[in-house]
């Protein structure tokens, strides 16, 4: 007969919420729950250990008398409201993953004498935009209009993340936890966070949003490397939370995307979203944004653009076929630079197989084959 096995009905209660479900609806999937919190039956040990699967929570959690304060590592802005003190359990667990990878790579980066990232925080306290801009441009050796160079928005976006990769700044493309699609991050719920730290910063970008829209993510990421300011945010509507740093990230990624001068040179001889779209090398939404702070469209008529566009790309994305090369999108979630690290780590001995596979989220052949390809 399988032992039950004693658990504090609190902390089942406090699981199930913790994973975003709803309560009844919880229920009706994994019915033998209602018996445990009611105290009539005990679950066995396979039992529960198959519900701390479901919720995500690690098992020996369950045992403990009461729920752990979870505190997030960053602050986590939204669009339209203050700080928040908790997400969905989805975006939490990806920052701790990845602040589990700074620690790592920030100890091995130090032990094997890697400097300082100098320009991390070097604009700390500043509200200077324009020098904030041209620090960034300067520092990955970007002119003004660099992205109108490439044909496409993807090859800008390709060539952006080459040269912040190469200055070692980590940049990690995702939108599952970790290579579980099941467990997917809404870009309304997080568009992304960056974690930083002079000698390993850490940027996150949600996959699932639209791919020139990233390019924004990005640059608003760079501008908290460059203040200084590790932090999480939603961006709904393309709009900053009300916030001083978030506002000034928001103004240095549109004058680094979209300079005004030039913006307001293309935009008299071409009035058009689309046509800016193209020649800068964004989203039409971003120019929608750009057009909107420089006076050229009203704040109504940028929300009406805002839901057109937003059902057109999703019209898009039903039509996009599925799949895909895993070991290609691997290299993305994981980041080229970080890979690197681990794989010289692992060949020289600083790094055990077992605790590589921890950190890449990869293990065994699908561990070894993605080396293999990738490095």
């Amino acid at each position: 007969m399988a032992t039950e096995i004693n658990v504090n009905a609190n902390m089942l209660t406090w699981a199930i919420d913790r994973a975003g479900y709803d309560m009844h609806e919880f229920v009706e999937k994994m019915p033998k729950v209602t018996a445990w919190i009611r105290g009539e039956k005990k679950p066995t040990l396979k039992q529960l250990e198959a519900f701390s699967k479901k919720v995500y929570l690690p098992f020996g959690y369950l045992f403990l008398t009461e729920p752990p304060k979870e505190k997030l590592p960053i602050p986590f802005f939204r669009t339209n409201g203050e700080q928040i003190e908790k997400v969905s359990v989805n975006v939490y667990d990806t920052i701790l993953l990845l602040q589990q990878r700074q620690n790592w790579l920030r100890e091995y980066l130090k032990e094997n004498g890697f400097e300082r990232l100098g320009f991390v925080g070097s604009f700390k306290g500043s509200q200077d935009v324009s020098g904030i801009v041209d620090n960034i441009r300067t520092t990955l050796g970007l002119a003004e209009d660099w992205a109108q160079h490439f044909k496409t928005w993807q090859e800008a976006l390709n060539h952006l993340v080459e040269v912040i990769e190469d200055k070692g700044i980590i940049t990690v493309f995702n939108g599952v936890v970790e290579n579980n699609t099941s467990r997917t991050i809404e870009v309304e719920n997080c568009r992304g966070f960056v974690l930083v730290d002079d000698l390993a910063p850490f940027m996150f970008v949600n996959n699932t949003d639209g791919k020139a829209a990233q390019l924004f993510t990005i640059v608003h990421e760079l501008a908290h490397i460059w203040t200084g300011h590790s932090a999480g945010f939603d961006f709904r509507k393309l709009q900053p939370a009300d916030d001083p740093i978030e506002v000034l990230c928001d103004k240095v990624a549109a004058e680094f995307l979209v300079p005004r001068s030039a913006f307001n040179k293309q935009w008299a001889d071409y009035p058009s979203i689309k046509e800016c779209s193209r020649f800068f090398k964004v989203s039409e939404i971003v120019i929608a944004r750009r057009a909107l702070d420089t006076g050229k469209i009203s704040k109504s008529q940028f929300f009406a653009f805002y839901e057109e566009y937003k059902n057109r790309e999703f019209v898009k994305k039903q039509h996009k076929g599925g799949g895909g090369d895993f070991y290609a999108t691997a290299r993305k979630r994981l980041s080229l630079t970080f890979a690197s690290h681990v794989n010289n780590a692992v060949k020289t001995g600083q790094l055990l197989y077992r605790d590589a596979y921890k950190l890449t989220s990869m293990k065994g052949d699908t561990f070894n084959k993605f080396f293999e390809k990738t490095i």
